[in-house]
This record gives structure tokens, sequence and C-alpha cells, in this order.
């Protein structure tokens, strides 16, 4: 059994439950956790709700294999699939669920790959250029380094690390792999500081743009983002409830763009009665993107950069 005591502390854990509780409270409902991770938050929602079937969802391999041992004695009550969030609805298809009361969406990397080194998800310790979720994806950070064009380099490093200096960023790597190709960390952040300005070295590590990026090319997070939120709004019950913990802004921003249209109303401007088709399908929970508190961060970290959104689901478009 793996030692859940060495675990770290869910993010925004009891904000978490507060938001769900009312949608999952009753016996039989069913929570996705899509982002399943270690098995934090889905051993408190079993914990607390005894009634509720819990189906997690993860990539990596490793993942579901430690959050396994974690929730087995939970039992059946437990149903765990390795597929990337976007395959929502095929996941809960495979298990004969319909429709589901609660998801849970805890985005970015989770503490399991971050503190692996040898993933190399982190620019602060050199190891082999991975940077994959699941293992058994072909692509990774070396693959990109040596085969992705110039201009290709430039785009992710600018689009998925808001990197102003992705064009020096881009040639250097070009010149440098004609003569060495990048196989680890350290050769990568040895480039990136060799090619950025001091007064820019002062306002942070120079690498971190360029990782986060990295690593969302490998994983598509993104564009699977794009896909797996309206595919999550689209298997939630009427009165179910979605909680998303988003670590940046990209992430965030994609959320919020999906919800917006689905949580406002349709009639046209001046209608004297909004008719039932044009009533919103979901109502926002929360205003804007919720932070942690003061005593979150202090206590845990890794909430300092959460932004969390949740709805409701009000009615169904059928």
């Amino acid at each position: 059994m793996v030692d859940t005591s060495s675990l770290h502390t869910p993010v925004f854990l009891e904000r978490t439950i507060e938001l769900l509780a009312p949608a999952i409270s009753h016996p039989g409902a069913v929570v996705v956790d899509a982002t399943l991770g270690m098995g934090g938050h889905a051993e408190a929602l079993l914990t607390r709700f005894p009634g509720i079937t819990l189906v997690g969802l993860d990539r990596d391999t490793e993942a579901l294999r430690l959050a396994g041992e974690r929730l087995a004695p939970f039992g059946d009550r437990v149903r765990l699939v390795h597929t990337v969030y976007d395959q929502i609805q095929q996941a809960l298809k495979s298990l004969a669920i319909t429709t589901v009361s609660g998801i849970l969406f805890d985005l970015g990397v989770s503490s399991l790959q971050l503190d692996r080194v040898e993933r190399g998800f982190s620019y602060s310790k050199d190891a082999p250029l991975d940077m994959r979720m699941d293992a058994t994806s072909p692509l990774t950070a070396e693959v990109i380094l040596a085969e992705y064009s110039e201009s290709e380099l430039r785009r992710i490093f600018y689009e998925f690390g808001e990197e102003k200096l992705s064009p020096r960023y881009a040639r250097k790597i070009v010149q440098a792999r004609e003569t060495e190709r990048f196989t680890r960390s350290a050769q990568l952040v040895d480039l990136i500081i060799a090619a950025t300005p001091a007064a820019v070295q002062r306002s942070g590590h120079p690498a971190k743009r360029v990782f986060q990026a990295l690593r969302i090319e490998v994983n598509q997070e993104l564009s699977v983002l794009s896909r797996a939120i309206p595919a999550a709004l689209d298997s939630l019950e009427v009165g179910g409830r979605m909680v998303v913990l988003s670590y940046q802004s990209l992430e965030d921003r994609i959320v919020k763009r999906v919800l917006a249209p689905r949580s406002t109303s349709t009639a046209p401007a001046g209608l004297p009665v909004e008719l039932p088709e044009h009533r919103p399908e979901f109502r926002l929970l929360v205003r804007g993107a919720e932070q942690a508190s003061e005593d979150e961060r202090i206590a845990n970290p890794r909430a300092t950069p959460v932004r969390l959104r949740a709805v409701e689901r009000l009615r169904t478009t059928e």
C-alpha cells in the first residue's frame, strides 16, 4: 500500500467539497475526478460522501497505480480509467454511465510528476528531456527540440509560454542542435541562460516559460482542455456541478471562454419575456475566478497561482 501520509495536500480541498456537496450528497451520485493524480481529492470525496461512486481518470499509469492503492479501501465505489480527460464521455460510456452529478478538474502538473526528477518536468534539476504525463505517448520534449522547425519552436514558446524572447531561444536551439542533440534538461537550461540578458534573468528563472511551453506541447494540454470542458459540461445531469482548478492564465482563459456563453441567456435584447429555450444552461457558482486565501497559500504554496471556477447545470438543451 502507498503511504498516504507522505502525499501532498490537495489544493482548494475544502472549497471544492463545499461547492460540489449540494450536487453529490444523495445516494447513488456519480462523481468524476477527471485529473485523478494521486487521489487526494478523490479520497476526501469518497470519505465525506459515503453514497457516491467515483470515476477517476488519468493519463499517467503510475498515478493510476498509486491512486488505486490509496483508494482500495473504498472497493467497488471506485472505477479507474486510463485515459486523457477529453475522453470523459467515452470513459463514462465504457462504464455504462450516462450522466454524472459532479466533476472535478485539477489541472496542471501533479506533485507526483514534479517530484520525480526522471520525468524531466523541472528546469531546476538535470534529467532526461521527457515531460510526458503518459509514458506510453511517443512525443517527448527531446523529440520536439530535435525535430521542430525554428518557426514551430518560436510559436510554441510564445503561445504556450508567453515568452517574449521566443525568437532568440528558438534560433539558438536550432543552431546548437546541429552539433549536439538535446537529451538532458541541463543542456537546455544552460543554453537559455547563456542567451538571456542579465537584466531579464533578475526577474526570474529564464527557463521557466520555455519548460512550460514544452510540457504543454508534449501533452497537448490546451487543445485537450478545449475539448474536455464542453464534453464534461454535456455529461452533467441537471443540478450537477463542476469545479475547475487552473494553474496558469492560458488554462483559465479556455475554461472561462467555454463557460461564458453557456451560462448566459441567449434571449434577444429587448425581449419582454425570456423563453425557456433562451435560458442559460448553467449557473456560475463563483464570481470570476476565485483565488486561494492567504491562509491556504501559506499552508499549501501550490495553491498560490490557482484560479477556481465552478458551475451548476440548470437545464438540458434537448
